[in-house]
């Protein structure tokens, strides 16, 4: 299947922001959908008989770079201890660890697009041009910086910059990223968000992941301080650092901001009201597995509904989960009674797009938008198109990419 004009029919099709077609087609042509409709089709259709066509799923947040695991890492321990293993791993990397970082992107992409994501939102310790370019999932690579004294952040800045305007020069939509209250110095972060503001693209940040971080932001103390001064991270002048409610008002300064994780924002009342206040351009990323794996709990995705507040849905990374399967991710909230499996999808397409600034090219089925899709089929009969969706027994069968089969076949 080429990217020229032509028509496919399923079952359903899930347009997403508006009602299930029953018998419904999509016109393809030249790489964007032409019109979308229900019954006879207005041309000879390819009939994919009880296949379930609906957006591109938008993996919002994952680090591709882990994508060679083949299990998670152990969560004991909780986030801190977690992240002594990833540091861990980086530092046994080979001395070839920028080709094994691109052939891990690569193999992300592969595995991102068999399980049906058109796009993704890529957090990403180095530039690795060509695996984020060509046939695959659309990447928006946000730039990740860490730095807590005055020379690492101004080193993270300077190879932040340099990143970015390779990637940008290659045509590979980009967003930056602090990576978390507990690593990024306030004056780096207010470097990183000028930025932002000045390229017009989104920023990403992890926040209240974990319960730790906040003893190192009120107190200075906890195990995050005791993380960072093993590594050598700790710089011997008192970093300055910031609350959660003001690095979300930083967020909120730019184009667009994503809230990564957000688990324990429960506990920071005066962060939760400023990122109600901001839902105009701030939205979450949430990461059910990870989260469940490293905290115990699901994240609280009731808050975020009672705030107003536009949900995504990602993947983390191999390093905390078993795969990157979107789906996977909406059945786990699906089957904790968190949500309805139509809201699951709405978070996994339309939100997600909205998060990574792509909603006017994906996450929805409608005239004028990329012919990006995920096409599922059923092995068993189910009430409604979203429950059938997101059925254990249902697979994806193809994954297109403005109307190229980048996965599956037809």
């Amino acid at each position: 299947m080429t990217s020229r004009s032509f028509t496919l029919r399923g079952r359903y099709v899930l347009p997403i922001t508006s009602p299930p077609l029953e018998n419904g087609w999509l016109r393809i042509e030249h790489g964007r959908i032409a019109a979308v409709g229900r019954g006879r089709p207005p041309a000879e259709a390819n009939d994919l008989g009880d296949a379930i066509i609906l957006p591109g799923l938008v993996n919002a947040h994952t680090h591709l770079e882990f994508s060679r695991l083949h299990e998670p890492l152990d969560p004991t321990g909780g986030l801190p201890a977690w992240i002594r293993r990833i540091v861990a791993l980086r530092r046994q990397r080979p001395q070839d660890a920028a080709a094994e970082t691109a052939a891990a992107v690569t193999r992300g992409r592969a595995e991102s697009a068999a399980a049906g994501v058109t796009a993704i939102g890529e957090i990403a310790t180095a530039a690795s041009l060509d695996a984020y370019a060509g046939a695959g999932p659309n990447v928006r690579v946000f730039r990740e910086a860490l730095g807590l004294s005055s020379a690492a952040g101004a080193a993270a800045f300077t190879a932040t910059i340099r990143d970015l305007d390779r990637l940008q020069a290659r045509g590979i939509p980009v967003g930056i990223s602090p990576h978390a209250p507990y690593s990024v110095a306030a004056p780096l972060g207010s470097l990183l968000m000028a930025q932002a503001r000045r390229r017009r693209i989104p920023a990403a940040m992890h926040l209240a992941e974990s319960r730790e971080e906040e003893d190192l932001l009120t107190r200075g103390t906890g195990p995050f301080r005791e993380l960072l001064e093993d590594l050598g991270a700790w710089p011997a002048v008192e970093p300055p650092l910031i609350s959660t409610a003001d690095w979300i008002s930083q967020l909120a300064r730019g184009p667009r901001g994503l809230v990564v994780h957000g688990t324990h924002l429960g506990h920071h009342p005066a962060a939760l009201s400023r990122l109600a206040r901001h839902r105009d351009r701030l939205a979450v990323a949430i990461c059910p597995r990870t989260t469940r794996a490293l905290s115990g709990s699901l994240p609280p995705l009731g808050l975020f509904r009672e705030a107003g507040l536009r949900v995504a849905i990602g993947t983390d990374s191999r390093a905390s989960n078993p795969d990157l399967s979107v789906l996977a991710e909406c059945r786990t909230l699906v089957a904790a009674g968190l949500c309805t499996a139509a809201e699951a999808l709405l978070m996994a397409t339309l939100h997600g797009a909205w998060a990574l600034m792509l909603e006017r090219r994906c996450g929805s089925l409608a005239p004028g938008r990329a012919a990006d899709l995920a096409i599922l089929r059923p092995t068993s009969a189910h009430a409604d198109p979203f429950t059938a969706a997101l059925a254990p027994d249902t697979h994806v069968v193809a994954t297109l990419r403005t109307g190229r089969v980048i996965a599956g076949r037809l």
